[in-house]
């Protein structure tokens, strides 16, 4: 089996109109969610064994804050140039290329792809849009990624920050 999460960057600060898009840094309340949002994962008993991001400020930076709740190497992020401001079909060339040594993943991107993806993987639920610091969460019946999108799947969870409680 291959778990898989999927989580939106925390939320960005738009502080600076004239400051390219890809160079966004955090805000006061995407900084907060991070580890909120990680601490969560914790205590569902799941935690990455392999961390991948899109390059982006505020993409690489969530990762930073939740790998650092999950004791994971900031350094051993995978940085991914592919998933910056990519499309649903994107997310599946960046997963067939994992090492089947890892088991559960985590991928940290933007919208609205990651949006879409979370709508391909699954007709349990509609997801009409993952907010920021929004976590998926899928299950493939596989041990290799590169079969992961022709494997059953299962829907494990769809939380966010503001959620009421887990879906």
């Amino acid at each position: 089996m291959k778990t898989l999460l999927l989580i939106r960057h925390a939320k960005s600060s738009w502080n600076d109109p004239e400051m390219d898009d890809f160079d966004r840094p955090l805000n006061k309340r995407g900084k907060q969610n991070a580890p909120e949002m990680a601490t969560r994962l914790l205590s569902r008993g799941v935690v990455p064994e392999l961390i991948i991001s899109s390059p982006a400020k505020r993409a690489r930076t969530t990762a930073r804050i939740m790998a650092k709740e999950w004791k994971y190497p900031k350094e051993a992020i995978l940085l991914e140039d592919e998933l910056y401001l990519c499309y649903a079909s994107t997310f599946l060339k960046v997963i067939t290329k994992i090492d089947d040594d890892f088991n559960n993943v985590a991928i940290f991107a933007h919208n609205p792809g990651i949006t879409d993806f979370a709508n391909y993987l699954t007709e349990e639920i509609r997801i009409d849009n993952v907010p920021t610091t929004g976590i998926f969460g899928i299950e493939a019946d596989t041990e290799h990624w590169e079969e992961f999108d022709r494997a059953k799947k299962r829907f494990l969870f769809f939380d966010y920050p503001k959620s009421e409680g887990l879906v």
